[in-house]
């Protein structure tokens, strides 16, 4: 059996622990933190993911598949089967790329918990690149949003928002 060897975080300078080249603390390893504007539930499964990442890959990857779930129920979708919430999405206009970042979460949370062609047992470097892609995902479709919303609205005149109403209406 391998020692313990410590290390210190490039990013935070905290100190870091690892047995057999596996980060063993912090326990959340190297996850980025979540979008402050995913939805509380989701943002729980997200964190508890984070939690395992290290102890179980597969695990985290299967909580981020159902965090995904949750987002597209969010998203106004049912929540029900998520390869038809994200075909919905698409036929509503959904860029290729946030529908690849979906479906790779979908895929690789799938045969997390279903045997597959992919195999996630010791597998950080797929679940933390699975992190990155909730969060592209939540600041595509939740966060950019929000931030052009409230700015038109805060910024806008009324006047010109009528005549883009106007502009805007069908003939």
């Amino acid at each position: 059996m391998t020692g313990i060897i410590s290390g210190e975080c490039n990013h935070c300078r905290q100190v870091t622990l690892w047995r057999n080249k596996i980060m063993i603390y912090p326990i959340t390893g190297n996850v980025p933190l979540p979008n402050e504007d995913l939805p509380i539930d989701v943002m729980e499964d997200y964190l508890e993911a984070a939690q395992i990442i290290n102890l179980s890959p597969r695990g985290a990857v299967a909580l981020l598949r159902l965090s995904i779930q949750k987002l597209c129920k969010a998203l106004g979708e049912k929540g029900e089967n998520i390869n038809t919430d994200i075909k919905n999405l698409v036929a509503k206009g959904l860029q290729p790329v946030i529908q690849q970042a979906l479906d790779s979460l979908r895929v690789i949370g799938n045969n997390a918990v279903h045997p597959g062609q992919i195999d996630l047992k010791d597998d950080t470097e797929t679940a933390n690149k699975l992190f990155g892609f909730i969060n592209i995902i939540a600041t595509t479709l939740v966060t950019q949003p929000r931030q052009i919303a409230e700015f038109y609205q805060a910024t806008i005149p009324e006047v010109a928002k009528a005549a883009i109403i106007k502009r805007d209406a069908i003939s």
